[in-house]
């Protein structure tokens, strides 16, 4: 049986406020996964992006499996989330699935 490890971390005010996104492009190299999030706003004529994050091919993984847990456990709550039929199939309009040299 896998022991679970806990620890805490430190959430500094100016990060726990968050950052809103309603887009996010995902690129990969050999090494690295990219995911560049931005917020598309009416008035705003190109989306900015909020955050990046780069990470190894590993924890790119962990985060899908961890988002599908999550992702899982909200609709058993609450209710299946329907995705509209205007947005792209890729997702949210998440993009970008090529690869950087």
């Amino acid at each position: 049986m896998e022991e679970k490890k806990e620890f805490s971390i430190n959430l500094k005010p100016e990060i726990a406020t968050g950052k809103y996104s309603n887009l996010a492009l995902i690129t990969h190299s050999r090494n690295e996964f990219i995911l560049d999030f931005a917020a598309m706003l009416p008035g705003i004529p190109q989306p900015e992006v909020v955050s990046r994050l780069i990470m190894n091919p590993e924890h790119a993984k962990r985060l899908l499996l961890a988002l599908q847990d999550n992702i899982a456990k909200y609709e058993s709550q609450f209710s299946t989330i329907s995705l509209s039929d205007n947005q792209p199939q890729q997702g949210f309009p998440i993009g970008g699935n090529g690869t950087r040299s």
